[in-house]
């Protein structure tokens, strides 16, 4: 009857006649559907997408200070110490990984707990002081290697504030915002590696000897000005940290919520929207998938100028030169695909392209199986002063003339080059192709952005409200690992076995986690559209 009545009601054109109980009722739903539509203030706004930018800057510095020294490195070892070999210049390199993937999960389980502003401030003040001993290394009168070895590793632990850069990024973005958002996080991370090289470049005109101060005992030369100018820009973040940045969260639809980080507030001061568990089945694939995707990438990096050396015959310094121009323009091309793949993903959607970047990589080193019968050339000099091993198969007992491509390289340079004869694979293994490298640098740095970006962004998405810090952590952590696996991948397979071996099973990983993705395909949704709180929209 009262439906009828508040119907004949509006059919006059009347306001229906409501009891109590209803008018109260719906007086609370416009209450909360006007809640709802005021999003957040322009004040709020502005100060949390500044706080956004600062985050942007901190990933910026994180990476240039492993990039900045990364050419000079080596050099360096050998100057402040002369027991250092090639092999401890490894363990140097692996250190700055170590550091991070131990200290992301600490500082991200600091930070769902505490303001984010400490373990970032704190994790800065760690790569400005470990910047500064990597400037003093040469001081001691011993045992100088190790001290560099500290050096990095505390530059890597500082860099675990990644963990806390993107744990706050996808607590302050809405869903429509967080793909845009991490896209500018990697772009800002690629832009340092790019730069780092730079500014290393920029400081060689200052020369080995440089200026010494002698009240402090610093030498500021080609080698330490690169950390001296990184702890400058660490004490920049911080103030920049403490001037502007805060604390801001908002749920996925945009509403600004209260941040348990905040000070003075409890962590009961999440709302309703936090109810619910996470999909830990879809957390543990994107770890996996992220691992894959980050260790194909190292091994890409770091085989560089072993298979350029052995393939093409480059010198060291040629191979240093020209990878640095390749990696340099994939940088590039890295920060255009983290730039398009914010306006590609609300049309096909993250999962879609995660899948397509990963078809990417695979036929990226697909591209780099030895196809042709043409030989690489063997490093003259080994073959000449010792005898043929008895490894050789009887096929390479071949008249003259077919030995022309083993004859020496036309460069004229004291250094062997070619393929060394140590590696036994030279000799039945046909060479990749120059057209072949160049075809798959474009691939994987069109692929590898690609799935970078979307794995952080449906990481984030799947967590939803929940404190990510932790989370984050493991991702940063699993990332780490794959950097240090890497080039013990490259040490073992490659070199023993050869790239035939190599690339075969890194291609056999990639399908292997086209696999898994297609598996969990449908679980990689957002935490809101799971539980029903939003609608999918190409998820």
């Amino acid at each position: 009857m009262a439906t009828a009545g508040a119907a004949g009601a509006a059919a006059d054109g009347r306001e229906p006649l409501l009891g109590a109980g209803e008018a109260e009722g719906n007086e609370e739903e416009e209450e909360e559907r006007e809640s709802r539509d005021v999003v957040e203030t322009q004040e709020h706004y502005k100060s949390r997408w500044r706080s956004i930018w600062i985050m942007y800057l901190t990933m910026f510095l994180s990476s240039v200070g492993f990039s900045i020294v990364i050419m000079s490195v080596w050099p360096y070892l050998q100057k402040i110490d002369a027991t250092a070999d090639a092999s401890f210049l490894g363990w140097i390199i692996a250190s700055y990984s170590i550091g991070q993937m131990v200290a992301s999960p600490l500082f991200g389980l600091w930070s769902n707990y505490r303001p984010r502003r400490e373990p970032l401030v704190v994790s800065t003040a760690i790569s400005v002081a470990a910047n500064c001993l990597y400037a003093y290394v040469h001081v001691p009168h011993s045992h100088n290697k190790y001290y560099m070895l500290t050096a990095r590793a505390l530059v890597g632990f500082g860099a675990g504030n990644v963990a806390v850069v993107r744990s706050y990024i996808a607590g302050a973005t809405s869903l429509t915002e967080r793909t845009s958002a991490m896209a500018n996080t990697s772009a800002c991370q690629a832009v340092g590696f790019i730069l780092g090289p730079v500014f290393q470049t920029c400081f060689t005109l200052i020369g080995e000897e440089g200026v010494t101060w002698q009240l402090i005992r610093l030498q500021l030369n080609m080698y330490t000005a690169p950390v001296l100018f990184g702890a400058l820009l660490g004490v920049i973040n911080i103030i920049l940290i403490f001037l502007i940045f805060r604390e801001h969260r908002v749920d996925d639809m945009g509403r600004q919520c209260k941040s348990i980080n905040s000070e003075g507030e409890e962590n009961d001061a999440l709302d309703q929207d936090t109810e619910g568990n996470v999909d830990h089945v879809a957390v543990v694939a994107l770890n996996v998938l992220f691992f894959v995707i980050l260790f194909v990438f190292a091994v890409f990096e770091t085989i560089a100028t072993p298979l350029t050396m052995d393939m093409y015959s480059w010198t060291r310094k040629e191979a240093v030169f020209y990878n640095g121009i390749i990696l340099s323009v994939i940088g590039i091309e890295s920060v255009i695909v983290f730039m398009v793949v914010k306006t590609l993903s609300k049309k096909t959607g993250e999962r879609a392209i995660l899948h397509g970047g990963l078809l990417v990589v695979l036929v990226g080193f697909f591209i780099l199986l030895p196809w042709g019968k043409k030989l690489p050339n063997i490093q003259w000099q080994e073959i000449k002063n010792n005898s043929i091993p008895r490894t050789v198969p009887t096929e390479m007992l071949m008249p003259f003339w077919s030995w022309q491509e083993m004859q020496p390289p036309s460069n004229h340079t004291s250094e062997p080059v070619g393929c060394p004869i140590s590696q036994s694979w030279c000799l039945n293994t046909p060479m990749v192709y120059l057209a072949q490298y160049l075809s798959s640098d474009v691939l994987i740095g069109l692929g590898y952005p690609v799935c970078n970006v979307m794995s952080y962004t449906l990481y984030s998405k799947i967590l939803g409200p929940k404190p990510q810090g932790v989370y984050m952590g493991w991702l940063t952590a699993s990332g780490s690992g794959a950097r240090i696996l890497g080039p013990v991948f490259v040490s073992q397979i490659y070199t023993h076995l050869g790239p035939r071996w190599a690339f075969s099973l890194i291609c056999g990983v990639v399908v292997v986690s086209l696999l898994l993705l297609e598996i969990v395909y449908k679980r990689l949704i957002a935490f809101s559209v799971r539980y029903g709180r939003m609608q999918e929209e190409n998820c």
